[in-house]
């Protein structure tokens, strides 16, 4: 395979001035590479075996440490969970796992540098998720029940109200509030941008119970996450309760197809659009769906429309500056958080029973394959990395 080529043709299109952001943070780590190509993961994903067998689940698709995280629900309550769900499909459980354990090799060596230690914590993970699958029955995680360090940043979370988030992402003239444009979370928008998306806005509005609550006051080009940096996305500032501190931010993202599907052998549903699979995979999965999380439409393509939070976080590893003291309990909290989210999904359109994912709980076979070919992916993942290393830095991936 020409990982280069591969990688440039699976990017083509996107926003330039994003796309070179994305690169160069994929240059960073192989962890960062990692994020930034899920599409090459599942070209690299053996096709028999445990990745055939395994039951069919509503999977997130791009499982991996960061990609979970707090934000408070539509019951005004605030949740850890799986926070992404751009390449969402129903596919075998293992395929979810696989992903997960490799991003845990690659993403915690520094913290669990030996073979020991990390065979410890996949072991610990596996484990984890087959005990919560055979129980059958999907809990979640708040604060009152989280522990080590799920339970740190939730509580951090207390302190954090929406007058603090917003002098983080905008400056404040008088009584109006703009959008800060940083190059760290936020870049100017066009013209044309800033016209589409308030067009936009004030058509959605007129649907809505209160209209004045969108007024749009500002729009950027959105900066975040990595494997979706040039995808089409915006921030947007709107009126929300009233200006300065009333003021919301809601979050505009291009759906796009999942990377998963050349690789998918089962029958998939009919969804309208990317954005419609994306936000109804979100809605089963998840404990408690996100506020504002919504398929929308504009200019002939697909968006997910929801809120930014001053909830919003997750727990970076490379800060985490525990030495790894912490991360048996927060592989074992994400291992069931996986196990919950399959069987709160679970008998809905073409994916396993709740009684099929119980049975593959109790039994320990899948095990040992699923974890040596983790060990394995990361090593394909590690080569790839320098290979694209080694290309970036002779300029092939230049503006």
């Amino acid at each position: 395979m020409d990982v280069v080529r591969r990688i440039r043709t699976f990017n083509a299109g996107r926003d330039p001035e994003r796309l070179q952001l994305k690169y160069r943070a994929m240059r960073g780590s192989a962890f960062a590479f990692l994020r930034g190509t899920c599409h090459l993961f599942y070209d690299r994903l053996p096709s028999g075996g445990v990745f055939k067998s395994a039951p069919r689940v509503w999977v997130c698709g791009d499982l991996h440490l960061e990609n979970f995280g707090s934000y408070k629900g539509d019951n005004r309550l605030v949740y850890f969970d799986i926070s992404d769900f751009d390449e969402s499909a129903l596919a075998p459980a293992s395929w979810d796992l696989v992903r997960w354990l490799t991003s845990l090799r690659i993403g915690a060596e520094r913290l669990a540098p030996g073979h020991a230690e990390m065979g410890a914590l996949c072991q610990a993970f596996v484990d984890a998720y087959g005990s919560a699958l055979a129980l059958g029955k999907a809990y979640w995680v708040e604060r009152d029940t989280a522990t080590g360090l799920v339970r740190e940043l939730l509580d951090r979370l207390r302190d954090r109200d929406r007058a603090h988030f917003l002098e983080g992402r905008t400056t404040l003239k008088g009584r109006q509030r703009r959008l800060r444009v940083d190059g760290q979370h936020a870049l100017a928008a066009t013209a044309a941008q800033r016209r589409a998306v308030t067009e936009f806005m004030h058509d959605f509005a007129q649907r809505q119970l209160d209209p004045p609550f969108y007024k749009v006051l500002d729009v950027a080009r959105r900066i975040a996450g990595t494997g979706s940096l040039g995808v089409d996305r915006y921030a947007i500032l709107v009126r929300g309760k009233g200006s300065p501190d009333g003021n919301y931010l809601l979050d505009l993202k291009q759906a796009l197809p999942s990377s998963l599907a050349p690789h998918l052998k089962t029958p998939q549903p009919p969804w309208p659009t990317p954005a419609h699979r994306v936000v109804e995979l979100q809605r089963r999965v998840q404990a408690v769906s996100m506020a504002f999380l919504q398929p929308v439409a504009m200019g002939g393509s697909a968006y997910v429309l929801r809120g930014l939070q001053p909830s919003e976080d997750r727990i970076a590893l490379d800060r985490a500056g525990r030495k790894g003291a912490d991360l048996p309990d927060l592989v074992r909290v994400m291992g069931r958080i996986v196990a919950w989210a399959q069987l709160r999904s679970a008998g809905r359109d073409g994916s396993a029973g709740a009684d099929e994912l119980i049975d593959c709980g109790r039994r320990n076979k899948w095990k040992a394959p699923l974890l040596a070919a983790a060990q394995d992916c990361a090593e394909q993942v590690r080569r790839d990395a320098a290979t694209y290393n080694a290309a970036f830095d002779d300029g092939a991936f230049g503006a």
